[in-house]
């Protein structure tokens, strides 16, 4: 299992695909499926009978898990890699664009 590079809260960029160019935050991490979560990015409408719970039904819109590889970092507006370095004895992740670090 590889590290962490994308973590719940970070704001990425979708690099290809049908959403490419847009951003978000990042809801959920499945790092075992290799899959996140990014709000408001690869929305599935899914369309609900009525049932008793929900006598209404209707049109449910929700985020589907989007491939980690699909993402980037957003650092300065633009997607960016993360790579791993060591600083004081700590591990940081760090944007390959820029050299910033992420983590503090």
């Amino acid at each position: 299992m590889a590290a962490a590079k994308i973590k719940k809260g970070d704001n990425v960029i979708v690099r290809s695909g049908k959403d490419k160019g847009r951003a978000g935050t990042v809801l959920q991490v499945f790092p075992k499926e290799g899959k996140a979560i990014v709000s408001g990015v690869n929305v599935a409408v899914r369309h609900n009978k009525p049932t008793q719970a929900s006598p209404q039904g209707g049109i449910e819109r929700r985020e589907a898990p989007l491939a980690i590889s699909k993402i980037g970092l957003s650092v300065d507006g633009k997607p960016s890699r993360v790579r791993f370095e060591t600083k004081d004895g700590k591990k940081v992740r760090v944007a390959v664009k820029s050299g910033e670090t992420i983590d503090v």
